[in-house]
């Protein structure tokens, strides 16, 4: 079967793209090897979608899913591995199988990068969080962590100090690598404590995080941080890096594509955090979906 769209990726942004698609009575095939929901299905619960005063991240990928299976979306659980194109066809390869369409969306998303420490996994959605502003709510007036070094790290510190009780803020080296005017402004907060050149080596609790084992690169002596919450903001990653034989990436490995969505390859579109752009929010995420499926239903229309 050839397809009229393929969609790579479910998480908001292309399950947005498939509700569009779909809505217009086109054949969609979403592909994506870690199921459905992408970052926000890890988040505790959603406050600031337009509408919707709260609501948990899965419920909420649940909910768009169920939209979109009810209007006859084909999903495969298997990971793209490298898109070609031959004249107006592309075809899409996978780990479960090759698959042929007219166009095609990419919203590969962004994965953050994880500290690698025991029972992170485990912790998930349970004290274990890579956004402050979506979740410190959660834990207003307790005792929580953020681990990194950078201007993400020491602003989000900044953000829980003014709801949390205590924030500990942990870094691996013993300077930070932000901005000094942004470090600076720690100094203002008295309910931040800063733990250097220490790492996370495990995350303990029982139904959720109670408490962190930090090691100090230095000495080797371990301790035990007992908090509610950690919040890791150790950098993101890419999920672009196997199609940059076809279609333009910048240095960082974000897919080049302006607000129209279009990349560098007619009929090739780019949705959500995977797209070069300065703002990655769920609203963003959704508004690149609805974009790029518009954009996809213009293209073909110029090859009919």
């Amino acid at each position: 079967m050839i397809y009229d769209i393929i969609i790579i990726g479910a998480g908001p942004a292309g399950m947005t793209a498939a509700l569009y698609a779909l809505r217009a009575e086109k054949s969609v095939l979403i592909l994506d090897g870690n199921g459905y929901g992408g970052q926000i299905a890890q988040s505790q619960g959603v406050e600031n979608y337009p509408g919707i005063p709260m609501v948990n991240g899965m419920d909420f990928a649940d909910a768009l899913m169920g939209q979109i299976q009810a209007l006859g979306v084909e999903m495969e659980f298997a990971l793209a591995t490298a898109i070609r194109k031959e004249g107006d066809l592309f075809t899409v390869e996978s780990d479960g199988g090759s698959f042929e369409g007219r166009s095609v969306i990419l919203a590969t998303g962004l994965k953050h990068r994880k500290l690698g420490a025991e029972g992170e996994e485990r912790f998930l959605g349970r004290g274990v969080s890579f956004c402050a502003v979506c979740d410190g709510a959660f834990f207003r007036r307790m005792d929580v962590a953020v681990v990194g070094g950078g201007n993400t790290a020491v602003q989000d510190a900044l953000y829980l100090a003014e709801i949390c009780s205590k924030v500990y803020l942990i870094h691996r080296r013993d300077q930070f690598r932000a901005e000094e005017a942004v470090v600076a402004r720690l100094k203002d907060h008295p309910n931040i404590t800063c733990v250097m050149e220490s790492a996370v080596v495990s995350m303990n609790g029982d139904t959720a995080l109670r408490s962190l084992t930090l090691e100090n690169r230095r000495t080797g002596e371990r301790s035990t941080l007992e908090v509610a919450a950690v919040f890791e903001a150790v950098g993101m990653e890419t999920q672009s890096a196997a199609f940059s034989d076809l279609v333009k990436l910048d240095g960082d490995g974000y897919l080049l594509a302006g607000e129209d969505c279009k990349t560098s390859v007619a009929g090739l579109f780019a949705a959500g955090d995977c797209r070069q752009k300065a703002i990655r929010q769920l609203t963003t995420a959704v508004c690149d979906g609805t974009v790029a499926a518009l954009a996809a239903m213009d293209y073909l229309k110029e090859l009919a």
